[in-house]
C-alpha cells in the first residue's frame, strides 16, 4: 500500500487512502491490506497502471510515494482466492512460494508467537497467525527484493518495512537490502518493549526505525499537562533523531488506544501534531485517515479516499489538508535541522521554543488563554500564523504578528498553539493590534466519543466549513470552551457543531447565533446548545 512523502524535506503522510502494493485478500476489514497473497499490483484499491500512473501524478505535485512493503508474512487464511484472481492456501502461493519458504518454529502450539522476550520465538514463530517467511532462506531473499526492485522500477521512493521486529535485522534484512537497486528512503516498524532482546537500534543500518517511545511520550504528555517534560527528546536513549521515524498516531495505535487519535478530547491529537512537526527530532509522518466505529471496519465510501479543500468528505479525514498540519508542514521545511533554542515553559502545559531564528513556535495545552509577551530572535517584520493561516499576496489569512526590537505580543488560545516562521512573512487586516481574544463557551450534553466544534461567518472560525472548524476543550464538562482571536469591533455569525462518533456532524438548530467583538481586550460568549 502506498504512502506519500514530501519532495522537500521529510514530511511523509501516511494516507490509508492509498494502498496499491500487492494482490491481498478480498476481505474489506483494513488489515487485510496486510495480508498479500502474490506481488502482483493488483488490490482493492486499483491495479498496476493505476499505481503507475498515481505515482507519476504525484512526483508532478512534488510528493513522492513511499510503499507500505510486507517482507514478514503472507496471510493467516488456510486458503482463498486474492483480489488479483491468485489462488492459494496458506502456505503455498502458486508462483510466489512453496511450503519449503515458510518458518515453522514448532516453539509454540500453533507456531504462532507468544514469548517476546524468545528472539528465535519473535523471529521466526508467526504473528498472530500469519505464514511467516523463511527471510534467511537466498530463494525468499531474491524474492522479496525482486518484488521492491518492481515497485522501484515504477518510480518508487521509499519503502515502510512492515513488523520489521520479527525479521532479524542482520543477517535477514541487511541481506535484502543489500540486493534492492539504488537508494531508497527506508522505515521499518521495531516496537520497542521494555526488557525484551530485539531492539530498535539493531534496525538503524538499513534505515529509519519507527520510535514508538516517542509516541507514548507524547501521549502521556498532552494527556497529563505535563507537555514541558517534552523538552529534550533526543536525550532519553531512543535511536538518535536522525535515524527515527516519529508519529503522533498511525493506522494501528489510534484504534488500539496506544496513542492519541482525532477524537481525542482537549485538541491534544492536534496540539501534538503541531509539536511533532515543530521539535526537532525525527522525520514526522502525519497519519490521513477515516472515521470508524469498530476495529476492524475498512475505508468508507468504498476504499475511495475523498479529500476536499481542507479537509475530507465522505467520512474521510484527510488530515494532511488540516489548515494546523498543513502550516506545520511548511514549517518544518523552512526550519530544517535547525537547532532549538529558546525554550520557554512557564507552567506544565505551556510551552514555547525557537529554532534557529527561523520559526518559533508556542503551544498551550491549558484551558486558559495564555496573553504574553515572547522574545525571539526572528527578524523584526510581520508574520502570519501557520496555524489558523497563511501568507497570500503579502497578507495573513489567519492571525498576524509583528516582530519589533526581539519580541511580539501574542494570545495563544487555550487548547491550541501559534507558529511564525520566516517563510510566511505578510500582514494583513487580521493583526494583534486589532484583535480580541474572544471565548466561547456553550454547555452541550454528548455522549463518549462526542465532540464540540465552532465555525462561523469570520475566516478565523472557518468560514462555515466542517473541515476548518474549531475543536472546543471539554475540561469543564458539560461547558465545552475555546479561545479564538477575532478582529476587533466586527460582526459576524456562529454555530456550534457535534461531531458524532459516526463521523457526522450534527449541526445547531436555526437561526445563526450573531455576536460583535469589543474594541480591545477580551470577550466572553456563553451559550446553550439548542
Amino acid at each position: 500500500m502506498a504512502h506519500l512523502r514530501k519532495l522537500s524535506p521529510a514530511i511523509k503522510y501516511n494516507p490509508n487512502l492509498i494502498k496499491l502494493s500487492k494482490a491481498l485478500m478480498t476481505s474489506l476489514q483494513w488489515w487485510t491490506d496486510y495480508q498479500p497473497v502474490s506481488y502482483t499490483l493488483t488490490g482493492k484499491h486499483g491495479d498496476r497502471a493505476q499505481f503507475a500512473s498515481m505515482i507519476t501524478t504525484c512526483h508532478t505535485a512534488g510528493v513522492k510515494v513511499i510503499v507500505d512493503t510486507i517482507f514478514n508474512h503472507m496471510t493467516g487464511s488456510s486458503s482463498g482466492t486474492g483480489t488479483a484472481g491468485d489462488s492459494f492456501t496458506q502456505y503455498v502461493y502458486p508462483g510466489t512460494y512453496t511450503a519449503t519458504d515458510f518458518h515453522y518454529c514448532g516453539l509454540e502450539p500453533n507456531n504462532d508467537i507468544v514469548n517476546y522476550d524468545n528472539r528465535l520465538e519473535v523471529q521466526t514463530c508467526q504473528l498472530d497467525g500469519l505464514a511467516d517467511l523463511a527471510t534467511n532462506t537466498t530463494y525468499v531473499q531474491q524474492r522479496l527484493a525482486e518484488y521492491a526492485n518492481d515497485l522501484i522500477s515504477l518510480g518508487v521512493d521509499g519503502l515502510r518495512l512492515d513488523a520489521a521486529k520479527h525479521i532479524a535485522a542482520t543477517p535477514d534484512l541487511t541481506t535484502i537490502k543489500s540486493l534492492i537497486t539504488g537508494s531508497p528512503y527506508i522505515t521499518q516498524e521495531v516496537i520497542w518493549g521494555s526488557g525484551e532482546p530485539i531492539q530498535p537500534s539493531e534496525y538503524v543500518g538499513i534505515g529509519n526505525v519507527q520510535e514508538f517511545r516517542y509516541t507514548t511520550a507524547l501521549q502521556n504528555a498532552f494527556t497529563n499537562g505535563s507537555i514541558n517534560s517534552l523538552e529534550n527528546l533526543s536525550a532519553q536513549g531512543w535511536v538518535a533523531g536522525t535515524s527515527a521515524n516519529v508519529f503522533v498516531a498511525n493506522h494501528d495505535t489510534e484504534r488500539g488506544g496506544d496513542s492519541l487519535n482525532s477524537n481525542s478530547p482537549d485538541n491534544t491529537y492536534v496540539t501534538a501534531t503541531i509539536f511533532s512537526l515543530g521539535y526537532p527530532y525525527g522525520t514526522p509522518t502525519v497519519l490521513s485517515s477515516y472515521t470508524f466505529t469498530s476495529y476492524d471496519q475498512g475505508g468508507p465510501n468504498g476504499g475511495a479516499g475523498v479529500c476536499s479543500g481542507t479537509g475530507g468528505s465522505d467520512g474521510w479525514l484527510c488530515q494532511h489538508r488540516w489548515i494546523a498540519f498543513s502550516g506545520m508542514t511548511g514549517f518544518h521545511n523552512n526550519v530544517g535541522s535547525s537547532a532549538l533554542t529558546n525554550w520557554v515553559s512557564p507552567q506544565a502545559d505551556r510551552i514555547a521554543f525557537e529554532r534557529q531564528a527561523l520559526g518559533f513556535l508556542a503551544i498551550n495545552n491549558d484551558n486558559a488563554a495564555w496573553v504574553t509577551t515572547f522574545t525571539t530572535t526572528l527578524p523584526a517584520g510581520s508574520y502570519c500564523d501557520v496555524i489558523t493561516g497563511s501568507s497570500v499576496s503579502g497578507a495573513c489569512t489567519g492571525t498576524g504578528f509583528t516582530v519589533s526590537g526581539g519580541s511580539f505580543a501574542a494570545t495563544v488560545p487555550a487548547r491550541s498553539a501559534i507558529a511564525i516562521h520566516t517563510g510566511q512573512k505578510g500582514t494583513g487586516s487580521v493583526t494583534t493590534s486589532g484583535t480580541v481574544a474572544v471565548t466561547f463557551n456553550v454547555v452541550a450534553d454528548t455522549t463518549y466519543g462526542e465532540n464540540i466544534y465552532l465555525t462561523g461567518s469570520l475566516t478565523q472560525l472557518g468560514s462555515w466549513a466542517t473541515t476548518t472548524n474549531i475543536p472546543l476543550s471539554s475540561a469543564n464538562y458539560p461547558t465545552w470552551s475555546v479561545t479564538v482571536n477575532l478582529p476587533a469591533n466586527t460582526a459576524f455569525q456562529y454555530k456550534m457543531i457535534r461531531l458524532e462518533t459516526s463521523g457526522a456532524w450534527t449541526w445547531e438548530s436555526d437561526p445563526n447565533r450573531s455576536a460583535t467583538t469589543v474594541a480591545s481586550g477580551t470577550q466572553t460568549i456563553s451559550d446553550t446548545w439548542s
